[in-house]
């Protein structure tokens, strides 16, 4: 592990008290918990079940724990879309939406404003219901195409992913009924998982991020419908970017107030810890929580009167920044196309590019390629082999190829 920075340790043991950072850094010496949430529309427990030793995350009906961390590089069904992995506090956003979601606001339009590489997105889409819709955004053009990728396999409609600029839904006067903040930070929260982001941090990076993070709220806040909620988060300890940033917004927005989450003592979140700040908010600390480090809050805008909530939806699909699923919609699967389950070994050769070969029964063209049933993606026939059209960009690279298929789900 790089050696934490001295100004990080010096603040950080302030903020905390000496046994909370204490405990955080015994945490060093621990392994980091592995988790997994699984997709309900692909892999519902009704007819799957895990493989491998797991227990609950008590705060995501379809998160779980993982004894060992598997190679999920050579599971297809990881390709396909059956589950995320992804760190448990994310997921705590699945118990915020379950308590702060109200049937009034149904039909309605989210949008996650910095989402890749989409874990938070996908929790998202898999919790709102079906009828809703949901604009996933990175400003960055790469982390875009990692955002589109997992979108994609993920497999929901009423799902958009953009690359624009926060400043941009504010210009187009797109108005949302939730949004997710999931602001760039300094990654405090990470060390323990991501050693490389201890290089990065810097008390100047810090002060960097907490302006920025005002501009992203910003244009957001401009977003949002009277009535709707703002769900502000990063995975970082210090107060600048967190508490401070909730006490600005409270200050800068006269329609903005701050919605407790009930929580249960066993899951150790930690609440304010900026002197004379008192508003719910809810922060993971490695060590005292089963995970890595995130701070949360939920805020709701004001509903003053009547909102003419159905004009501003009118205008939605013209002014929106271009949805970049708009070619890759056949990426995974066409349902107008034959489908063939292949062996664990095709679909590893599937899944790193390279042309296999089908049963000689199989159509000639354009084929969907099933594993256990599950979609990897698409090839053409062409009977001696088929071509495989699945996208470069997203292959397998080593050049490993394991004998044995070590699942991670099973069908019941």
């Amino acid at each position: 592990m790089a050696e934490l920075p001295i100004e990080f340790t010096e603040s950080t043991r302030q903020l905390m008290g000496d046994e909370r950072f204490e405990r955080y850094l015994q945490s060093f010496g621990e392994d980091s918990p592995v988790s997994i949430r699984l997709n309900p529309l692909k892999a519902d427990m009704g007819h799957w079940q895990l493989a491998v030793s797991h227990e609950p995350v008590p705060w995501c009906r379809d998160g779980y724990y993982l004894k060992q961390r598997p190679n999920f590089t050579f599971d297809p069904l990881f390709h396909a879309g059956c589950y995320y992995v992804q760190e448990a506090a994310s997921m705590f956003l699945d118990e915020a939406l379950r308590q702060h979601l109200t049937s009034h606001l149904s039909p309605l339009t989210s949008l996650d404003l910095c989402a890749a590489p989409g874990g938070k997105s996908t929790l998202l889409r898999a919790a709102l219901p079906e009828d809703c819709m949901l604009y996933s955004n990175e400003p960055i053009r790469h982390r875009a195409s990692i955002l589109l990728e997992n979108v994609t396999k993920w497999g929901y409609d009423n799902h958009i992913v953009t690359n624009a600029y926060p400043k941009d839904y504010r210009k187009a006067k797109m108005k949302f009924d939730l949004i997710l903040c999931d602001v760039p930070c300094s990654g405090e929260g990470m060390f323990r998982k991501d050693p490389a982001t201890i290089l990065e941090w810097s008390p100047q990076q810090v002060e960097k991020c907490w302006q920025l993070q005002r501009d992203i709220v910003s244009d957001a806040w401009a977003c949002l419908n009277p009535g709707g909620l703002f769900i502000y988060s990063t995975c970082t300890f210090n107060t600048k970017e967190n508490e401070e940033n909730v006490r600005w917004m409270l200050s800068q927005f006269d329609d903005a107030s701050v919605l407790p989450i009930k929580t249960r003592p066993e899951w150790n979140i930690t609440g304010s810890l900026l002197d004379g700040f008192t508003e719910p908010v809810y922060r993971f600390i490695p060590g005292i929580t089963r995970s890595e480090g995130l701070f949360i809050c939920v805020l709701r805008k004001a509903n003053h009167g009547d909102c003419p909530r159905c004009e501003k939806r009118s205008g939605l699909q013209r002014d929106c920044p271009r949805d970049l699923r708009e070619n890759r919609t056949d990426a995974i699967h066409d349902s107008s196309a034959p489908s063939v389950n292949v062996s664990y070994q095709q679909a590893l050769a599937y899944l790193r590019h390279e042309a296999i070969v089908l049963p000689a029964d199989t159509p000639r063209g354009l084929v969907n390629i099933f594993f256990m049933g599950q979609p990897l993606g698409m090839a053409k026939n062409i009977g001696t082999r088929a071509n495989n059209l699945y996208p470069k960009e997203w292959k397998i690279k080593t050049t490993h190829i394991p004998t044995d298929y070590e699942p991670i789900l099973k069908q019941i």
